[in-house]
């Protein structure tokens, strides 16, 4: 019996005439991030893999979540003294975000240096960076908790990630340019310095009244909200409007262009409804848990975008995930069921849309690795 295959021959084929394009204006990223990297280059062994290295990131963010949600699951620590978080864990978790940062910065030069580079390493690259655009946040939001954000309120904080996140693969799949955006670099440095700092003088400090008696909480959401509104989307729509007035994007019709939108918004307004009309409300009883949740499916769908993006074909208008999270919205909140029901509603969710997701992830690469010949772990010896 054959395995399922999770890329069409249009696909691959695709792949095949794949060509990486980029462009990068970032001030932090030109002079003083690149240069840190090719500094670190030297201290990378020849024989590591690329993937390697992006992966190694990936876990490094993945332990930050689960010291996270191991010392504060629930987001009461600025609330009760005796669940406080541990200095070392900020600590800790900086160092790790700063270690995932700079992998991620010297994987592709890594590819490039071994003669590896290819469709395979970026997208397993940005595969792997969609699912970081939940597990980073959740972090970060342990430093003001509930007492300066409802886990409400942070739930659209999240979705403002995940947007900026999609938006600017959706800008790649109508230009085909990657407009790297500023934002990312100055973010991730902000938070492994917000993390450091936190570490040294704790997270109190933050929770102190600012003038206008405005929080700094408030202030941190405000703050993400105007420059993703500022650095990132409109940017987006621009570089997107230019291509369409040059003549040098993919000049696809109105219909094929926003098609790529379709499920996001479609999982947004499910997953909203779901936080806001939740009968025993679910999204303050399992915060965690429905962050997960959402950023599984949220990453399929933009995994799904990349391989229509890089292999130029028309993107899917719907994602399969969302039958049964809209099967689950439709129990919890029109036939209404018990609090410790919805939660293993949600539970059982969490570990559907993993599994489904880690398949879909393993399919795509094993499949890429099979008809390309290569191995996603290993460089291949050149044979002289």
């Amino acid at each position: 019996m054959m395995a399922h295959r999770y890329l069409s021959k249009e696909q691959l084929e695709g792949f095949e005439r794949y060509k990486y394009n980029s462009i990068d204006t970032s001030v932090l990223s030109n002079y003083v991030m690149h240069p840190f990297w090719n500094w670190c280059m030297q201290f990378c062994p020849m024989w590591v893999a690329p993937n390697l290295l992006t992966f190694t990131g990936f876990l490094l963010t993945v332990l930050n979540f689960a010291l996270f949600s191991y010392y504060d699951y629930g987001f009461y620590a600025m609330t009760d003294d005796s669940l406080a978080i541990p200095s070392w864990v900020w600590a800790v978790s900086a160092v790790n975000l700063f270690v995932a940062y700079t992998l991620d910065g010297i994987d592709g030069k890594q590819a490039r240096r071994t003669g590896t580079s290819g469709p395979l390493g970026e997208l397993f690259d940005h595969g792997l960076d969609s699912y970081s655009a939940v597990l980073i946040p959740t972090c970060l939001y342990s430093i003001f908790g509930r007492a300066e954000l409802s886990t409400l309120r942070f739930f659209f904080v999240v979705w403002n990630v995940f947007f900026n996140f999609y938006f600017t693969h959706w800008e790649k799949y109508n230009t085909g340019v990657m407009f790297l955006p500023w934002g990312y670099d100055f973010t991730m440095i902000g938070s492994c310095i917000l993390l450091l700092v936190t570490s040294i003088i704790g997270p109190k400090a933050w929770h102190v009244p600012l003038p206008g008696g405005v929080s700094p909480g408030v202030v941190f959401e405000l703050v993400l909200y105007v420059s993703a509104m500022l650095t990132s989307q409109t940017v987006i729509l621009w570089n997107i409007y230019k291509s369409y007035r040059d003549k040098t994007g993919k000049m696809r019709s109105f219909t094929e262009a926003v098609r790529p939108l379709v499920p996001l918004v479609l999982f947004f307004l499910l997953s909203s409804y779901w936080a806001l009309y939740s009968p025993t409300d679910i999204i303050s009883r399992g915060p965690r848990l429905f962050y997960i949740v959402t950023g599984t499916i949220f990453s399929n769908i933009n995994c799904r975008l990349i391989v229509a993006q890089m292999s130029d074909t028309r993107c899917d208008i719907f994602n399969g995930l969302l039958i049964p999270y809209a099967g689950a919205v439709a129990l919890a909140c029109w036939r209404g069921v018990s609090p410790a029901a919805e939660l293993l509603l949600l539970g059982a969710l969490a570990a559907l849309s993993s599994a489904v997701h880690i398949a879909y992830g393993a399919g795509v690469v094993r499949e890429m690795c099979e008809h390309f010949n290569r191995r996603c772990f290993h460089i291949k010896p050149h044979i002289k």
